[in-house]
């Protein structure tokens, strides 16, 4: 089911992107982009950037296949799925932000559906489609993979199945409860917080590795960073209000 629902989100995404590129043709075409000035720099633009890093991670469910597949694989999954998702991203942001006129919209937690109406009326519908096939994976994956972290780091004291119920119903409670920006937020620092206790182990294993010094080097600059996003990363509402 997680494998069907990722294929078809990945071909609404490839849908999404060819006609906001003919919308982009057509109002290059016309003259008609817009060039916005940023409103935030300096240090309020990077504490947004902070609290938007989950948008642009989430793909280490590959490390809990350990008794699927070897290491090398899992590793170059990773990196497949990191690149792919950038390169997505950078070319929708590119296209939309250049698109569509800032004050067209307000900023909601659907505003992008009634965006892509502009392009094509099935576009909304397809949109909804892959969030909800997007959030169905995810949450198959994510939660597939804190489960079995919890049982990992307890040693088996906490079987996954309990991890589980825990981890549903801390969510089922945050998103009845919470903002959604909020929650993109908090998520992001928690992501933040795992990566930088990852970096630290990395790093501490790369300076008991003769030669990896410099490895170590750039993992405790990763864990400081991870440190500052935890501290500082701000949600997208804080920002413009």
């Amino acid at each position: 089911m997680e494998y069907s629902a990722v294929t078809l989100k990945l071909a609404i995404i490839v849908g999404l992107l060819v006609g906001l590129t003919y919308y982009f043709y057509q109002k290059a075409s016309a003259a008609t982009l817009f060039v916005h000035p940023p409103l935030l720099s300096g240090w309020p633009a990077l504490t947004l950037a902070f609290g938007l890093i989950i948008t642009v991670q989430g793909f280490e469910t590959s490390r809990y296949l350990g008794g699927n597949y070897d290491a090398a694989t899992r590793i170059k999954s990773m990196r497949l799925a990191q690149i792919v998702c950038a390169v997505i991203y950078m070319i929708y942001i590119g296209l939309f932000a250049y698109s569509f006129e800032r004050e067209q919209f307000a900023l909601t937690e659907t505003a992008i559906i009634d965006m892509m109406g502009i392009i094509t009326p099935i576009l909304p519908l397809l949109l909804v489609a892959a969030a909800l096939a997007a959030q169905f994976s995810a949450a198959i994956a994510d939660t597939s993979g804190s489960g079995g972290l919890v049982e990992e780091l307890t040693r088996g004291h906490v079987k996954a199945r309990t991890g589980y119920a825990i981890l549903v119903g801390i969510g089922l409670l945050m998103t009845w409860s919470i903002n959604i920006f909020q929650i993109i937020a908090y998520a992001s620092r928690a992501f933040a917080l795992y990566y930088t206790l990852q970096s630290v182990i990395a790093a501490r294993r790369a300076f008991l590795i003769k030669g990896s010094r410099l490895k170590g080097i750039g993992f405790v600059l990763l864990a400081m960073l991870g440190v500052i996003i935890v501290l500082f990363g701000n949600d997208v509402e804080s920002s413009n209000g």
